[in-house]
């Protein structure tokens, strides 16, 4: 089941670095705004605060595709199955529908913590299971490793890099890609070509880069604390890029903006 490709599906909204007041009241938002999809993390220290807030929205859990992550200290055998059920304690629900490994391991080892993430599903604590920051090679591994599908490789995909080696991995495995980081933290919106094509449409420049990932096929993870640009991130499905205009966009990718490395986190692996 390629869950991320569901309409339903495709928009998420994301909670990091959100807590408080300021997550309650922006994921309140996103859920009148018409989002389904809820997108956290052990890492993020939030998952608490998630769970009261959906809760508290009334929304039947039924409709709702709440995705968090295990943190990389928690992958050794003792502490996985317990963090999975803490954060699902702390969720306010029974299982999660997406469950994922929120980095490749130190030491570059994926198998003990796939076939602990794959013992997590067969317990009923996930629905689906998948990975995140997951290389092409590890993807290709990954498949070999479990016989579970993965739902997604949650990455870094914006217009400003070059995901290319990703993307074929992704229709080589099955393994389908979503997003974090979708407007490269505003970075794109230092390039008019952005603005240009929206004024075309009648849309954001926002709206366009979020239109273009789609069209690659991408699963979108969306953050922000606006009114307005959460209801604007989630009105992307009423229009199409031309391939004209997709090309434009393509030609940014070779800019090799890359967010997160090792200087931002320790145990990245050496990106495609």
């Amino acid at each position: 089941m390629r869950i991320y490709f569901e309409k339903t599906h495709q928009r998420s909204f994301g909670t990091f670095p959100l807590k408080g007041e300021e997550l309650k009241q922006s994921l309140m938002h996103a859920i009148e705004t018409g989002y389904r999809s809820i997108d956290t993390a052990q890492m993020y220290g939030n998952e608490a605060e998630v769970g009261e807030t959906l809760q508290q929205i009334g929304i039947p859990r039924s409709e709702l595709c709440v995705t968090t992550k295990v943190h990389p200290d928690n992958f050794p055998e003792e502490h996985f199955l317990p963090s999975v059920e803490e954060s699902l304690e702390k969720l306010r629900t029974d299982y999660v529908d997406v469950l994922l490994l929120h980095w490749p391991p130190v030491g570059g080892d994926i198998a003990p913590s796939l076939k602990l993430l794959e013992k997590a599903h067969k317990q009923g604590y996930a629905r689906h299971i998948g990975v995140s920051n997951y290389t092409a090679q590890m993807m290709r591994d990954a498949k070999e490793i479990i016989d579970t599908p993965l739902s997604t490789n949650q990455v870094e995909f914006h217009p400003l890099l070059n995901q290319d080696v990703l993307h074929t991995a992704s229709l080589e495995t099955g393994i389908p890609l979503s997003s974090y980081c979708s407007v490269a933290r505003g970075e794109v919106f230092k390039y008019p070509l952005f603005a240009e094509i929206a004024e075309a449409y009648g849309k954001t420049p926002g709206q366009i880069v979020l239109r273009w990932i789609l069209q690659k096929g991408v699963s979108i993870n969306t953050m922000s604390t606006k009114p307005h640009n959460i209801s604007a991130n989630f009105d992307v499905m009423d229009f199409t890029l031309s391939n004209i205009d997709m090309a434009r966009i393509d030609a940014l990718t070779g800019t090799g903006f890359r967010i997160v490395d090792e200087s931002l986190v320790p145990w990245a692996p050496d990106w495609d």
